[in-house]
């Protein structure tokens, strides 16, 4: 249905009808008519051209503000960027190469607890490979792991040996991509999405699984650690829930940092300070009205600039990106994790997590969980704070992997694909059985 309808159906509904029209293939994103006998349904992309189309259109008629009245990004995503992005998106970009990329991988749609998952599931060709499901966050989508999927699953052909081999799994978070879009108000926040993780592995028939997660899918992973279901063997994060209490009520009231701090401790604290301070916009506004968001529904460059803007040390890189500057993303990049989310409809069904979190919390981003499995911790220097070691070491009593690296940022996997393949490598090799 075109972005610009009043009433959006379900996914069911759409599927239903156009099973009875004979035009499934016209659908955004197509499901054989019958389930297999595990309930899964096998899953395609393919928006209709219309929808591409209407796309661009809106792309080159974007209606521009003036340019920030400041020399730096201080005001936000500069009007430079975001024009740079806008004429390569209208002009250069084609969302035809995603469609592929995504269609040459195995994908899927079950239901849970009365919700369409859609997921991506790549079994590696070894045997004795060890089960991984890996979580995004916001604004991410499945997108930010295509490219660890090869080197996981096929590991000789990337460096590795056939005992580092894992089976993937990926699914899109409730509400985000080609999954379902919750109807309930804090129904499908990250405990009840923890629990739904579990059901999926254990349909997919792994008794003995691993987790891992970055920003919303770390919420997700550490809360599936701290539930236990049967065969979770232990759990990977880039962006660990570490802050001691003490330091996160210094953060909140805005205080001084205490003076003991060593330089890692200090530098984390000066990251979340400055987050904290500057960087929250986004996630109040979604916290508290993301209903409001509906420019960013009508507007494609709205959207962008709004997912843009997630936290500083990203959108630099991002702004490099569009000055030229080789980065660990592209353009395309970031324009196909952009055009999937315009094209799903997803800005505000994506944004209500953060509502429905905040409505039913299950505990602070950064406090520690008191998870008593086994963690890994790779810590990214550009990450929105970087873990230091002896936080890490009091959050997770069964630390079996800590690393700090000298390069990548909140987009770990898809900014630096080779360096986060070999810390889940290196993370989950104690657990391998």
């Amino acid at each position: 249905m075109p972005p610009t309808s009043l009433s959006t159906p379900t996914r069911r509904e759409l599927l239903a009808a156009a099973a009875a029209a004979g035009a499934i293939g016209m659908l955004a994103g197509t499901r054989s008519a019958e389930a297999n006998g595990d309930g899964l349904s096998p899953f395609s992309v393919n928006f209709p051209e219309d929808q591409l189309d209407d796309l661009r259109r809106r792309v080159a008629a974007t209606r521009w503000p003036d340019k920030e009245t400041v020399a730096d990004d201080t005001q936000g995503v500069q009007l430079a960027t975001i024009q740079k992005l806008a004429k390569h998106w209208a002009t250069d970009y084609d969302w035809r190469k995603m469609e592929a990329r995504l269609n040459a991988l195995p994908q899927f749609i079950t239901e849970i607890d009365g919700l369409d998952i859609h997921f991506i599931h790549v079994r590696s060709k070894h045997k004795n490979a060890l089960p991984l499901i890996v979580t995004h966050g916001w604004p991410g989508s499945i997108i930010e792991q295509l490219k660890i999927i090869e080197p996981l699953t096929d590991p000789t052909a990337h460096g590795g040996s056939e005992e580092d081999a894992f089976d993937v799994v990926i699914p899109s978070l409730p509400g985000y991509g080609f999954s379902g879009k919750p109807t309930g108000s804090g129904n499908w926040n990250p405990p009840r999405i923890a629990h739904a993780w579990a059901t999926l592995m254990q349909r997919l028939g792994y008794t003995k699984f691993v987790a891992q997660g970055g920003d919303w899918g770390n919420a997700v992973t550490e809360l599936m650690a701290v539930q236990e279901p049967a065969g979770l063997l232990g759990i990977h994060t880039n962006m660990a829930a570490t802050v001691p209490a003490d330091i996160a009520k210094a953060l909140a009231a805005g205080g001084m940092p205490p003076a003991d701090l060593s330089p890692d401790e200090r530098r984390a604290f000066d990251q979340l300070d400055d987050f904290y301070k500057n960087g929250l916009g986004y996630a109040i506004e979604m916290n508290n009205r993301p209903q409001t968001l509906y420019g960013i529904v009508d507007s494609p460059v709205g959207l962008a600039s709004w997912m843009l803007d997630h936290d500083i040390r990203s959108y630099r890189m991002i702004a490099r990106v569009f000055d030229g500057e080789p980065e660990g993303l592209t353009k395309d990049d970031i324009l196909d994790n952009v055009t999937l989310y315009w094209l799903t409809n997803t800005a505000i069904s994506s944004a209500r997590l953060y509502w429905d979190n905040a409505h039913h919390p299950s505990g602070g981003f950064f406090d520690p969980r008191g998870i008593k499995i086994p963690v890994a911790v790779s810590a990214f220097p550009d990450e929105i704070y970087q873990a230091p070691q002896s936080w890490a070491e009091k959050a997770y009593p069964k630390l079996i992997h800590y690393n700090r690296l000298p390069k990548g940022g909140h987009f770990a996997a898809w900014e630096q694909p080779m360096a986060f393949t070999a810390e889940l490598r290196t993370a989950f090799r104690p657990l391998r059985q």
